[in-house]
């Protein structure tokens, strides 16, 4: 099966961690991306995974660039096995920007202003804080 680019590719190494399963196992390596795409990633694993293989992979986003830590977790595939190097390239199917390890949503949310406006719902907090849950 052969997969298409359809976004350009951003040439960028950081550490990347694969998570998949075989035979009934959990199974992780490290390595690094070779580069990202929209839909699709080239990394440099010492893994071989069959194409269509699912798999998850996590990149920890320098905060040079993000102003604070993220992780970007990608669902996706495996297409293809690059050529006589330890590398493989996926197709990515959906990803999420979480928060880096360490850092709570809390810290890097938005202050929450009062505002006439804000739906509060739930049971008081039990440690004195006001509402639960603020929606």
């Amino acid at each position: 099966m052969r997969y298409l680019r359809s976004g350009g590719r951003i040439p960028v190494e950081l550490p990347v961690v694969i998570r998949w399963k075989s035979g009934g196992k959990n199974r992780v390596a490290e390595g690094k991306t070779a580069s990202i795409s929209s839909n699709g990633v080239l990394l440099s694993v010492p893994v071989k995974l069959p194409a269509a293989t699912p798999i998850t992979v996590s990149v920890d986003l320098p905060v040079e660039f993000t102003k604070m830590p993220l992780r970007l977790v990608c669902k996706g595939r495996v297409a293809a096995h690059k050529a006589k190097s330890p590398g493989l390239s996926a197709v990515i199917d959906s990803y999420q920007l979480r928060p880096a390890r360490g850092i709570e949503v809390a810290q890097i949310a938005p202050r929450a202003t009062k505002s006439p406006s804000r739906k509060v719902n739930g049971p008081k907090n039990p440690r004195g804080g006001g509402r639960a849950d603020v929606k």
